[in-house]
């Protein structure tokens, strides 16, 4: 029994992973260690549960079914064994979070040392991805995402502010070009896209008169990246559509300027968000008391 445990284990990691090494890496055994392991496996049930390729690793159909069955199942042990956790006062185990690279820089970044100095036994694996991850369906334990943007059947815990958008261009833009006084007047100037996970560029939304206004932006340079949004705007190259808080430092310097403050809106902030569960793991419930504001509370945005 204790075999096939390890051997349901490792398999299930290099599934998540899509490779041995990595899994690994992740159990603490050689790569070599982890392969023996799920070929026992699979001759203990005599089907073959993944296909091994030199450069890839995938699940075969009985694998992808197995595998359907054994994530909640092995979700409950890992529960089981952290509930004896709490009762010793410690919660542990690895955390797997999947989040934007704003979430992470403007929530998780400045607490993570004193998370971790607080909780030492809990390891995290952070992904940061702009695409809205399928927790449940990639094996994360919780995602870290702006309201608007919540699949309505998570449970969400409110962890930030509402976001404020800003439009912001360099000096020496303006002296060439000009500064809009409209949301309409973006159309004569050149705009640093953002490119969405989908492929489209996404549209720069604003606010006049209480009614929603959106404008389909061009430039010469798009990005999926909002760091090379701010970048691109502060060497002069166009305008950028970003939130407040990543171009403060470069505004108060004056190397950037606000520039259709009374148009730019106000979204929900950041959430930290799971399935339902009827028992929610000690590691994730300390985590979400530690980044929730204090007067924050659960709710699944509107």
């Amino acid at each position: 029994m204790r075999d096939d445990l390890s051997g349901l284990r490792a398999l299930l990691c290099v599934a998540e992973k899509r490779s041995f090494r990595a899994a690994a890496a992740e159990l603490r055994v050689t790569a070599s260690a982890v392969s023996q392991i799920v070929r026992a496996l699979e001759e203990r049930v005599g089907v073959r549960l993944l296909q091994r390729t030199t450069r890839n690793v995938g699940l075969t159909e009985a694998g992808v079914h197995f595998i359907a069955q054994l994530k909640p199942a092995f979700h409950g042990i890992d529960v089981a064994f952290e509930s004896l956790s709490a009762l010793r006062g410690r919660p542990s185990g690895l955390l797997r979070l999947t989040m934007l690279r704003t979430g992470y820089s403007d929530v998780l970044k400045p607490k993570l040392a004193s998370f971790l100095g607080a909780y030492p036994d809990i390891r995290l694996d952070l992904a940061l991805d702009e695409a809205l991850s399928n927790i449940v369906a990639e094996g994360f334990d919780a995602g870290i995402r702006l309201g608007h943007s919540l699949d309505r059947e998570m449970i969400a815990v409110r962890i930030s502010p509402d976001q404020r958008l800003v439009v912001v261009g360099s000096p020496s833009y303006f002296a060439r070009r000009g500064k809009p006084a409209h949301p309409r007047d973006l159309h004569d100037h050149d705009c640093v896209c953002l490119r969405k996970t989908s492929g489209a560029v996404d549209r720069w939304k604003f606010v006049e008169n209480g009614k929603d206004l959106e404008i389909a932006v061009d430039g010469h340079v798009v990005t999926n990246d909002g760091a090379v949004l701010v970048d691109a705007a502060a060497e002069g190259i166009g305008l950028a559509y970003v939130f407040e808080n990543m171009v403060g430092v470069p505004v108060s310097e004056r190397r950037l300027v606000r520039v259709l403050d009374k148009y730019c809106p106000r979204i929900p902030g950041y959430f930290l968000y799971y399935p339902s569960r009827l028992n929610l793991a000690p590691k994730l419930k300390v985590l979400i008391d530690f980044l929730k504001k204090s007067d924050g509370r659960r709710r699944t945005p509107r």
